[in-house]
């Protein structure tokens, strides 16, 4: 009988652990979170559920790229998604009305950002990009600004540079393949891309215009920040631990970003070596590249006044401890 009341025990024991585990796992919040684009820097989402990041902090994670900012934050508006992530240009949606603010910064210098030109292009270095057409993803983005800057910075004013808004990627590259424009902004995995195949190459990194600035933060709806902070909370704790594995793991790293983006390791190494030191620790705002942002909404003719911070972000979250 002592046996049977043992075995008993320890099967309740079980049973009683496994209803909890089950319990757990029914209990994770489910959090829909966008990208605006698939980019590198973005991948910290993906790896994070991959390695079971998110679920020691009960989410589940709903992602969804987005393939603009304009739509990412038409899905925030329309409460179709909880949290995105975009550039830092996007601060000008909350000053504009949109429902959202950012509640973290995660990556500073635009390491990835760069202008490229065709292998055969006679542009060599910024120098040559005085009066040439450049393409850049959209009108009041952060490479418009970055573009400007740079012209500013070479001496030839704000506009300096023809630019044409193209929208997306595919059409930069197929306009720089038909030489209907000089050169175009692109993320620095298709600059790799496009030099491995011998098509076109870097001339200008954009960050070396932007000692301040913020790349990428991560927004929230005013009614989640307002009515759940603590699911913000959590979700920052698991990204910026996802964070933490992307810098501690390089190899696991390129692996994933080469199966998640479909480019060969040898490329997704090349990014990883040159844009994980953007990569931010704790979420922390650096509150001079807020005002550069704010001050470009203004030089772009984006607001007529530089918004005020708790129009556009807070600082409720950050530091972030995961």
């Amino acid at each position: 009988m002592k046996m049977d009341g043992r075995f008993c025990a320890r099967h309740v024991g079980a049973m009683l652990m496994t209803l909890a585990i089950a319990t757990g796992a029914q209990a994770a919040d489910k959090v829909r979170v966008g990208k605006a684009v698939p980019a590198w820097a973005f991948l910290a989402l993906d790896i994070g559920v991959e390695q079971g990041i998110y679920q020691r902090y009960g989410l589940d994670l709903e992602i969804t790229d987005m393939g603009s900012a304009a739509k990412l934050h038409q899905a925030l508006a329309s409460d179709s998604l909880d949290i995105g992530l975009t550039s830092g240009a996007d601060l000008a949606f909350p000053a504009k009305g949109a429902p959202v603010r950012a509640v973290a910064a995660f990556a500073n210098r635009p390491l990835a950002v760069t202008i490229l030109a065709m292998a055969d292009s006679p542009i060599k270095g910024p120098a040559d990009l005085k009066g040439t057409t450049i393409a850049i993803p959209g009108v009041g983005s952060s490479p418009e600004w970055l573009l400007r800057q740079m012209s500013i910075q070479e001496g030839w004013g704000p506009d300096g540079v023809k630019m044409v808004a193209l929208g997306s990627i595919a059409a930069t590259t197929a306009a720089l393949r038909s030489h209907s424009i000089d050169a175009g902004i692109g993320s620095a995995e298709l600059a790799y891309t496009l030099e491995e195949q011998h098509e076109a190459r870097i001339v200008v990194r954009l960050a070396d215009f932007a000692p301040h600035f913020h790349a990428h933060l991560v927004f929230a709806r005013n009614d989640l920040i307002d009515k759940n902070p603590a699911l913000i909370e959590r979700f920052l704790k698991g990204f910026f631990a996802s964070i933490a594995f992307v810098k501690q793991n390089r190899a696991a790293t390129d692996e994933a970003a080469s199966r998640l983006m479909h480019q060969p390791i040898a490329i997704m190494d090349r990014t990883y070596n040159d844009q994980i030191s953007m990569l931010e620790d704790d979420g922390t705002f650096d509150p001079q590249a807020i005002e550069v942002l704010k001050q470009s909404f203004v030089d772009l003719g984006t607001l007529s006044t530089k918004p005020s911070n708790d129009l556009i972000l807070t600082m409720q979250f950050v530091p972030v401890k995961p």
